[in-house]
């Protein structure tokens, strides 16, 4: 059962905390009590496919939503990608998770949630999934909703261009996307989408959810990858295991967070953040104070108001002094991230993005400051394709990255088929105008 980061009460099952995904409180989802993973890492190690991992334990993890055949339906609906564990140095690791449709480690999350909605909808339901989009995740979004049956899927950009979108896939061409852009921040949009759904009377018309992480069916299928790093490790470990985590809303941060308090055995994680450094005073234990936003060469990671705040704060609240010596923070500039890329380019013959770049610096400073005593072995989240930054690759490493023909298919500029203002009622407005 779920209930509200305010409040103990009301409980809800998975299913409706997933359609119905803020509380009228104004927390977010949090699971009332820990599941029990360890009975699955008794059975699982390497050889365990990813596949059959998540099909084992999403009926646990997702209790209310999907039992042990609608799981496997799901599973084989949203995968046929998985994360890729490669060894660099000793006790040294980087967890590829672009290998999905649209090179960007959300995919993994959004297969998952498309391929859910649809099981919860197959008896004729219908549901509008909203979500503020950056051009990563809104073409990662679009791609995997795309053809959804039961399903409308509104993605709100800020200002700036986008691309990857297919216009056959548009509502007004018999589509189930919506694209809307709007003159203001990412901000802005993340803020629009929470006073939609808790406009109830609007929401409750469509039936209106998000596929943003504050919605728990877009978090929780992120524990996946760090159970299947855990089982690809667990046998060869000689210390603690660490995670660095790049971290801007930081919902692959909280994900790796119930990873470990679900069971899986941890000693650490890195919130690896730019300049930005939105959590950064909060975990050495001052008071979250949001400051203006800077934008750099990691712009996924360029978020002044981190969306799963209350989430993080939750953790810290019920165990305080367990949290202080479980995140570490550290901030990264655009030039050690540059200096970061080439590193890794000289020392290993790999390409890896800013936001990878950013974890990577974060774990070696980290590492060089023996936050953790003994020995070490390190998982670094590689979260985007390295040619998605191309221009910035060759920068750093003075060698042009070779690109993959899918992501240049990413890449082709579109249009929205609204530009409103960053107001409520032109957003509300916009949707009803596509009906």
């Amino acid at each position: 059962m779920f209930r509200s980061t305010q409040s103990k009460y009301p409980l809800v099952s998975y299913k409706d905390a997933v359609l119905n995904c803020l509380p009228g409180d104004g927390g977010l989802y949090v699971p009332d009590q820990a599941a029990d993973f360890r009975q699955y890492f008794l059975h699982m190690d390497e050889k365990t496919s990813f596949n059959e991992l998540v099909a084992a334990i999403a009926p646990s993890l997702l209790e209310g939503g999907l039992n042990p055949v609608s799981s496997l339906r799901v599973v084989e609906s949203a995968y046929n990608f998985k994360p890729e564990l490669i060894e660099l140095d000793d006790g040294f690791f980087i967890l590829n998770l672009y290998n999905g449709p649209t090179g960007v480690f959300k995919d993994f999350g959004i297969a998952f949630m498309s391929a859910m909605f649809e099981e919860f909808m197959k008896d004729g339901g219908q549901a509008m999934i909203l979500a503020a989009a950056r051009p990563d995740t809104g073409v990662s979004m679009a791609h995997a909703f795309s053809g959804r049956k039961g399903i409308s899927l509104v993605l709100l950009y800020p200002s700036g261009q986008i691309r990857g979108l297919d216009p056959s896939s548009f509502v007004q061409n018999g589509g189930n996307i919506i694209p809307i852009q709007v003159k203001g921040t990412f901000d802005d949009c993340q803020r629009l989408v929470i006073e939609t759904i808790n406009d109830r009377e609007f929401s409750e018309r469509y039936n209106i959810t998000s596929a943003n992480t504050i919605n728990p069916g877009r978090l929780f299928p992120q524990i996946f990858y760090y159970l299947y790093a855990f089982n690809q490790v667990k046998n060869r470990l000689n210390g603690d295991l660490i995670f660095s985590v790049p971290s801007g809303n930081f919902g692959n941060l909280i994900a790796g967070l119930y990873a470990w308090k679900f069971g899986m055995p941890v000693n650490g994680f890195i919130a690896a953040m730019n300049s930005n450094n939105a959590m950064g005073d909060y975990i050495q234990g001052k008071p979250f104070v949001p400051k203006n936003l800077i934008f750099t060469n990691s712009p996924a990671l360029d978020v002044a108001v981190p969306i799963n705040y209350d989430r993080l704060a939750s953790f810290y609240d019920e165990a305080p002094a367990v949290m202080r010596n479980m995140v570490y923070q550290a901030s990264v500039n655009d030039v050690l991230t540059l200096e970061t890329m080439e590193y890794v380019y000289k020392k290993y013959n790999a390409y890896i993005d800013p936001h990878t770049a950013v974890a990577f610096a974060a774990a070696r400073k980290i590492e060089a400051e023996r936050k953790w005593k003994g020995n070490t072995n390190t998982i670094v989240l590689a979260t985007g394709h390295p040619a998605r930054s191309a221009n910035l690759a060759e920068k750093a490493t003075g060698k042009a990255i070779k690109t993959p023909e899918f992501l240049k298919e990413l890449w082709k500029k579109c249009d929205p088929i609204a530009l409103i203002p960053p107001q409520l009622d032109a957003f509300e407005g916009a949707i009803v105008s596509c009906f």
